[in-house]
């Protein structure tokens, strides 16, 4: 090992992580070489920091006194980045960090490609801010903090959405006044470093899906699906920000405006209490009145109506925006399953693909209760596969591009 690229998954209160090893004459198309990966999660209130190498192993596990800064995310990540950054260099032994690389979740009309970070680019994924109000902070927090302790460290933001770009014009658009349009109001798509990765993989894995119309389902606490041509992003179900869509965990994903307007006129909520509503009580949460999280949905599933029908209403929402997805495709050759829910949730699965069997698709009920990476049968028309993503090794592929 020469050199060494980290990489940084940023949300709100907590911070995945991977140490990439660089070789010397290494390039962004050649293989990933992770040392370590692992999260700090808490930041703010609980702080728990969790590593492991390669192999699984576990190499730091510790939980920090309370802390409460929750309500200034700055001031929140400058303690836990010292920290990872101090066992960081610990991890390398001298070997020179070249770079750390940051997803930032929305990169507006002008950042399509991977950039440096400086004063003057900070500031502009700042203003983005009301573009994406509670997850661009969380974004820029490590970011800001690594520029106050190690300020000669090159950084590198990487964009969510950068890699639906390439929707045509009639996918971008939104039906409202033009003005609005000039403003950057507008669809956008967000998980693009995870649709990257799948659409790199199936290169590697799968090329005559690669080459042909393929639906990736990246699902988890969060969810959209990409239609993607050639392995290029044509359209996706999350739009001008990440509560369009899917329903998700505690988003309530797409929804008539006329609902937000109800509770504006009618119920007199204001602003802050809407949001909070839309991101944080809705979804799985606010419809099963339980959990956001779909293991304890499926152990409630049968005993409780309400859980069942958040179950039903999240896979009735993702077939039916699968279908949509399928139009702008003009077909379909393949389906993916990413992310934390698609990858390891062989019920959901099993249940899209069955609303989905008017176009062909026929699951392989044993492979996929084992979590193969091919799960359906030898006819059905489109091939279904379960593909871990790695946001984190495009991050790296990023960091190397833009530094050359």
């Amino acid at each position: 090992m020469t050199r060494a690229v980290l990489a940084l998954n940023a949300g709100s209160s907590s911070l995945k992580f991977a140490l990439f090893a660089i070789e010397k004459g290494e390039t962004a198309a050649s293989p990933s070489h992770r040392i370590a990966s692992g999260e700090l999660e808490g930041i703010g209130s609980h702080p728990h920091f969790v590593a492991h190498d390669a192999g699984g192993r576990v190499l730091v596990d510790e939980t920090w006194a309370p802390t409460n800064d929750g309500a200034n995310l700055d001031k929140a990540h400058l303690g836990p980045m010292a920290t990872l950054m101090e066992w960081v260099g610990k991890q390398l032994g001298g070997v020179d960090l070249m770079a750390v690389g940051h997803r930032v979740v929305h990169g507006g009309p002008e950042f399509i490609a991977p950039v440096r970070i400086t004063p003057d680019v900070l500031a502009r994924l700042a203003a983005l801010t009301p573009f994406a109000p509670l997850h661009q902070p969380g974004s820029l927090a490590p970011i800001r903090a690594l520029l106050a302790q190690y300020p000669d460290l090159p950084q590198v933001a990487c964009f969510d959405t950068g890699f639906h770009h390439t929707l045509p014009a009639v996918a971008q658009a939104q039906a409202l006044p033009r003005d609005y349009a000039a403003r950057g109001v507008r669809r956008y798509g967000f998980h693009g470093l995870s649709y990257e990765y799948i659409a790199s993989a199936l290169r590697e894995r799968a090329p005559h899906l690669a080459n042909g119309r393929t639906l990736v389902a990246h699902i988890g606490s969060g969810g959209s699906l990409c239609a993607l041509q050639a392995g290029r992003s044509i359209d996706t179900t999350m739009g001008f920000s990440v509560l369009d869509g899917l329903v998700m965990g505690t988003r309530c994903g797409h929804l008539d405006p006329g609902v937000i307007l109800y509770m504006l006129k009618e119920e007199g909520l204001g602003a802050a209490e809407i949001e909070n509503i839309l991101y944080h009580r809705s979804g799985l949460l606010g419809v099963s009145g339980v959990s956001a999280d779909m293991r304890d949905l499926h152990a409630k599933a049968g005993v409780s109506a309400e859980v069942t029908q958040a179950l039903d209403l999240f896979v009735y929402r993702l077939a039916q925006q699968a279908g949509g997805m399928m139009a702008a495709l003009q077909g379909l050759d393949g389906l993916v399953f990413t992310a934390g829910i698609g990858e390891h949730d062989a019920i959901i699965r099993a249940a899209v693909c069955a609303r989905m069997g008017w176009a062909g698709i026929r699951l392989d009920a044993a492979a996929n209760a084992a979590h193969h990476e091919i799960i359906s049968t030898a006819d059905s028309a489109v091939e279904v596969r379960v593909i871990p993503t790695d946001e984190e090794t495009t991050i790296r592929r990023h960091v190397l591009i833009c530094l050359g």
